[in-house]
């Protein structure tokens, strides 16, 4: 991809805090959002996190706006429901008609006391009733691979499409590494596992890990991902470009890592939202000076 055909990228420059850190200092964290927009209205989803002595990451909210930056809070998920110990990122995701309609939050889910994650699932008529809504476990992952922070999309041409984040753990220590694998879905629910399309790259500031956060466009598909350098920098990712060659997602080496300016330099778990005007609000956990994280929005 050349300078001149890149897409619109978020930055920490202009950005407005959209949901504060829940806390004072490292481990305070709001983010690892995922947004729609859905008639003129945003519908924001996030996990409120706090230091690993606090319980680590332990509701997942749902909110909605009508100028996406001023939210209103419906609906709230605690990790007890799902009897893990934390919560990561979350997805929502309006049904299609032909399916009955309604929501469907996905959560990324800790299995108490160990390295493995699961992907679980929420469906209801409405946002507000998803806390009560009919569980399913989608993604169980194993013993040797834990999964989290699905990326979906569903449309009437390509169907029901994720991008998986996926650590192995079959090396003890090296849990973090992490790599994202495609997957397709007739209803959202049961996945067909499509193979890996993105890894990190030997000395490179991704070469820890690389995980899909948000498509940009499907023609090319185009992606900004999350990646690391390192296993100390786990927790403080900063945000990539990706674009498919044909075979696989291919980072674009022209675009350096976007960061927060301040602190551990986080920058991570981009969402983007296309507005009606051709612009894209971001939605992005960015580093503050404190160290804790807030949930900020920027357009493009």
């Amino acid at each position: 991809m050349t300078t001149s055909a890149l897409p619109a990228l978020p930055s920490a420059e202009g950005a407005e805090i959209v949901i504060p850190a829940p806390g004072e200092g490292p481990g305070n964290w709001a983010g690892a959002a995922s947004a729609v927009l859905v008639d003129g209205v945003f519908w924001l989803t996030w996990r409120n996190r706090r230091p690993l002595a606090e319980g680590r990451g332990v509701t997942v909210d749902v909110a909605r706006s009508t100028d996406g930056v001023n939210f209103e809070t419906v609906a709230e998920v605690s990790r007890d429901r799902f009897h893990c110990e934390s919560l990561e990122r979350p997805v929502l995701v309006p049904l299609p008609a032909d399916q009955g309609g309604g929501w469907r939050l996905y959560l990324s889910c800790a299995t108490w006391g160990s390295k493995h994650w699961w992907v679980d699932s929420l469906t209801a008529a409405t946002p507000e009733e998803l806390p009560h809504g009919d569980r399913q476990v989608v993604l169980p992952g194993d013993d040797e691979l834990a999964v989290k922070d699905p990326v979906i999309t569903v449309s009437p041409e390509r169907g029901w499409e994720m991008w998986l984040c996926c650590h192995p753990l079959t090396d003890p220590g090296h849990e973090d590494r992490m790599t994202t694998r495609y997957l397709t879905s007739a209803d959202g629910l049961a996945w067909i596992d499509g193979g890996e399309v993105l890894a990190g790259r030997p000395g490179e500031w991704d070469e820890r890990g690389a995980r899909v956060t948000t498509v940009l466009s499907h023609e090319p598909l185009t992606v900004l991902y999350d990646g690391r350098a390192d296993a100390a920098s786990n927790w403080y990712e900063t945000t990539g470009l990706a674009t498919w060659d044909g075979t696989r997602l291919a980072p674009d080496a022209g675009v350096p890592p976007i960061a927060s300016p301040v602190s551990d330099g986080a920058f991570r778990y981009a969402s983007a939202v296309p507005l009606p005007d051709g612009r894209i609000r971001f939605y992005v956990e960015a580093a503050r000076e404190d160290g804790a994280h807030d949930l900020v929005t920027v357009v493009r």
